[in-house]
């Protein structure tokens, strides 16, 4: 029944038309199009929707997200929803079974959205330091290490990161824990802070 409405209501539209309905319906997939514009003709009142479903996020951030619980399409709208721009992932092997997350797959999704998608793996903390995790005081003492041995020495990455905050990029540092407690990117978010000063205090999506 439904799938012979759905035929019914789309079958003539083609093209520009089937992207303006889209568009009509659900104006916040079109806050970063490069299209709008033309699929709708003039259509004042489509292009006013579009606008008000922009995120009124702007100017220069540090943000963080991981991707668990998440779908990619969901987290992609949580990154557009945060205004972010740039997407920094900090997972030294940046490879999931989840799809949409492993490297190539995450930086082509950011790229249809209008995020650019960056990598840097010598941030990230070996797999097999994480294999024994069952307390939040095990996390304590891996991210204890972490900021101590290591951290220290990647002072290019970081300001790697500080360059394009400075530059007026929305940044979020990305990795797969949804509480930022338990993954290694609340480090960087604090050593940042600390290194650079209080315009890096870094929010949680």
């Amino acid at each position: 029944m439904q799938l012979t409405a759905f035929a019914k209501r789309y079958r003539a539209l083609r093209g520009d038309e089937l992207v303006a309905d889209t568009y009509r319906r659900f104006p916040f997939f079109a806050t970063r199009s490069e299209v709008a514009e033309r699929v709708h003709k003039g259509d004042r009142d489509a292009l006013a929707r579009i606008a008000s479903a922009r995120t009124g996020a702007s100017g220069r951030a540090l943000q963080t997200t991981g991707y668990e619980g998440h779908t990619l399409e969901s987290y992609l709208n949580l990154l557009l929803k945060g205004g972010i721009t740039v997407l920094c992932d900090v997972r030294r092997n940046p490879l999931s079974r989840k799809y949409g997350f492993s490297k190539s797959t995450l930086a082509w999704g950011c790229e249809g959205v209008g995020i650019r998608y960056e990598h840097l793996p010598e941030l990230g903390i070996a797999s097999e330091q994480r294999q024994s995790l069952e307390t939040q005081a095990d996390y304590d003492a891996l991210f204890a290490e972490y900021d101590r041995t290591w951290l220290p020495k990647q002072a290019d990455a970081l300001k790697k990161s500080r360059g394009w905050v400075d530059g007026g990029e929305r940044v979020a540092l990305t990795c797969y824990e949804h509480l930022p407690n338990q993954c290694h990117r609340h480090c960087m978010a604090e050593a940042l802070e600390a290194r650079f000063g209080k315009d890096f205090s870094a929010t949680h999506l």
